[in-house]
């Protein structure tokens, strides 16, 4: 076979006969990155092949990347992606062959024969969800989800593509230069770049999809890529055309916030909901043949007008009303209402054992909701959320000591003890109650619905209003004490503190990611304490011995690749690079030392006095919680429910618990929480709703 000359966006003058020992028959397509080819196995299996464009096989930082994405390609099930059969990240011409998928991409399909019905829309949500929850479970993220990368194969949508790295300098940066991405399927992280950008990006990505699929355009629509980012971050998505039973799941993806969207599980249980006898028959289209002719222009078919936004809501609210039921893996579980719950859950009578005068137990407090609870310590109790319900749990013995019914299905963060009260701090509550942590009985609460972010620090809570102002709430009374402007926030900015410091870190990002200016506020009276300017896109993790630490992460991937200090008394910053960029890393600092955890289980202790890495080690958990560490030992969590330690000087693994999936082992929780540390005890939860304690002492007797 002669060489095929290229025509996409390498710089090589003709392109490889072969990858590996894989005949490369013909050009399938070409992109940014990379050309794509049909190729076959030496038994005749039918591949398809993408290998690097030769200007980035140069580029030592990209083989990297590549040679990390590959794993992570590795990682993921064959059931919603193309599999990946062989790969040489190391060759001349890095290259990865994966299985090839008979038929269009949605792009085409949508060219080719106009936005799908509903029915096939309803499909497509669900399998891509579903697709999205495969892809998750195990710690990747795609990053470039659009029409383009879904195939639609018999047995339902594929998603290729996922997690391969652009280039570096695919960035946005002038009005003829590059993107990293396809603007009306980028999430708003993705341009506002402070943000990590986490599995939420994806979700958003995948209400843009449905958008196109249903209409033939995409949600944010514009000649000027500068404008449709500009649409994303501050606009409404235009929903026109999109059915009318699918608009409130659809907007709910396309929210702003990353914490604001339904995660895959939470996805396709709405979704039965809205149709719970949709057709689940196979869409099975026109196969993918070498050679078609090219798609004609789409064509864009009447559709009924948007919903109007108290028809939106009245949806939404009917959606999550009620009691739902739950499929996976073909196994059917009710939901109980909150107002049906008993205690303790029956079938969760905790079990106690005694090791070294501490004693363990592993329980169930509380049936209803899903996902692992989140729990935080004070006063002697566990004060823990999980939808609908705040709880106190007895540390000694995991009773459940007083339950409050709450309005919420969505927490992200444990309750705070704060004021002398237990303070629930909702993602998107309408009300923020305070409660007695005896009882649980409420002493007071506030409407909450006019501001973006509250925020507890210390004694007070700080509530950011959608002008950029601040206000300062006494935790134990609910009166507000202050409210100013602190320099550099908007809207959107979000503080931060940390156990045992006073003060609270705001931080702005630069557009560009080359900066960064961090502000320390007094919560008790909003004063500015100091405020500087610092390099980089940091996002602060830690504070310890009067210096507060930061992650140095790409602006770009939002990947890690340095730890820094930043001593306000003295004014000096210190930066330690990380020997190999880490994907979304987690960190906790304890004196001197900072503790990283990325995704793909790789765990490191970076000594900032020597200025060095301490240790590191491969602990296989493809996703894991924040760690926090006792001086002895690093803890984290796994998503399938594991408590895992580290010992802290050595970096070795001192021991694990079981893992504790329960029944609903197909569920992925959006974010896991952190372990606690408190009475010679490990406390950590599960997806399964099992709150348990283990000796701290001997984690090689869990």
């Amino acid at each position: 076979m002669a060489p095929q000359h290229n025509t996409g966006a390498g710089a090589e003058a003709e392109l490889p006969e072969y990858a590996g020992h894989y005949r490369l028959e013909s050009c399938l397509g070409s992109g940014g990155m990379g050309v794509v080819h049909l190729a076959r196995s030496t038994s005749g299996m039918k591949l398809a092949v993408k290998v690097v464009h030769a200007e980035f096989a140069k580029d030592p930082e990209f083989r990297g990347r590549f040679r990390q994405e590959v794993a992570a390609a590795r990682r993921v099930s064959g059931a919603f992606t193309a599999s990946v059969v062989d790969a040489d990240p190391e060759a001349e011409r890095p290259w990865m062959a994966t299985l090839f998928i008979p038929g269009p991409t949605l792009s085409d399909h949508v060219k080719r024969n106009g936005p799908m019905p509903p029915a096939q829309l309803r499909r497509l949500m669900a399998g891509l969800a579903e697709a999205l929850r495969d892809i998750h479970r195990v710690g990747v993220v795609h990053r470039d989800l659009k029409p383009s990368n879904v195939l639609l194969a018999e047995d339902g949508p594929k998603v290729i593509d996922f997690g391969i790295s652009r280039p570096k300098d695919s960035e946005l940066r002038t009005e003829t230069g590059k993107l990293i991405g396809t603007p009306p399927f980028m999430a708003p992280e993705q341009f506002r770049r402070p943000r990590e950008v986490g599995p939420a990006a994806d979700v958003f990505a995948l209400g843009s999809v449905l958008v196109h699929a249903s209409t033939g355009r995409g949600p944010f629509d514009s000649d000027s890529p500068y404008v449709v980012a500009y649409q994303v971050v501050h606009d409404e998505p235009d929903l026109t055309g999109v059915p009318e039973d699918l608009a409130p799941l659809v907007l709910r993806c396309l929210a702003k916030e990353p914490e604001d969207r339904p995660t895959p599980d939470e996805l396709m249980r709405e979704l039965r909901s809205v149709s719970a006898s949709y057709d689940t028959q196979a869409f099975i289209p026109a196969q993918r043949t070498v050679g078609d002719p090219p798609p004609p222009e789409p064509r864009v078919k009447a559709s009924p007008s948007q919903p109007s936004a108290k028809g939106r809501q009245r949806k939404k609210a009917l959606l999550v009303a009620g009691a739902l039921v739950l499929v996976t893996g073909g196994v059917f579980a009710s939901v109980q209402l909150l107002g049906q719950e008993t205690s303790p859950a029956k079938g969760a009578t905790p079990h106690a054992t005694s090791s070294a005068a501490v004693r363990t137990w592993a329980t169930t407090p509380v049936s209803a909701g899903e996902g692992p609870p989140r729990c935080s310590y004070g006063v002697g109790k566990l004060f823990c959320v999980r939808p609908g319900v705040v709880f106190a749990v007895d540390p000694s013995d995991g009773s459940l000591m007083w339950r409050h019914r709450a309005d919420t299905t969505r927490w992200s963060v444990p309750p705070v003890l704060s004021g002398g009260l237990v303070l629930p701090l909702a993602d998107h509550g309408r009300r923020l109650e305070a409660l007695d942590p005896a009882s649980g009985k409420a002493r007071w609460e506030r409407n909450v619905t006019a501001y973006n972010l509250v925020k507890q620090v210390g004694g007070m809570l700080l509530l950011t209003h959608a002008d950029g102002t601040v206000s300062g709430v006494d935790s134990a009374t609910g009166d507000a004490k202050w409210t100013r402007t602190i320099p550099g926030s908007y809207r959107t900015s979000s503080f931060v503190s940390f156990a045992g410091d006073r003060l609270a870190y705001m931080t702005s990002v630069s557009y560009d990611g080359s900066k960064t200016r961090v502000t320390a506020v007094d919560p008790v009276t909003g004063d500015v304490r100091w405020d500087t300017l610092l390099s980089g896109s940091l996002k602060p993790f830690g504070a310890s011995g009067g210096s507060v630490f930061f992650l140095s992460v790409d602006n770009v991937y939002g990947d890690t690749h340095a730890v820094v200090r930043y001593t306000p008394e003295s004014r000096s910053a210190l930066r330690v690079p990380l020997p190999v960029k880490r994907q979304s890393a987690r960190a906790t600092v304890r004196g001197d030392v900072v503790y990283l955890l990325a995704t793909g289980g790789s765990l490191e202790a970076v000594d900032m006095g020597k200025r060095k890495q301490q240790w590191h080690i491969e602990t296989s958990v493809s996703r894991g919680s924040a760690p926090v560490v006792d001086g002895r030992h690093v803890y984290f969590s796994a998503a399938d429910g594991r408590l895992l330690a580290v010992d802290a000087g050595k970096g070795t693994l001192a021991g694990q618990t079981p893992a504790r999936l329960g029944t609903d082992s197909g569920q992925v929780p959006a974010s896991l929480p952190e372990p606690v540390i408190a009475e010679s005890r490990v406390f950590a939860t599960a997806p399964d709703g099992t709150v348990f304690a283990v000796n701290a002492h001997k984690p090689s007797a869990w």
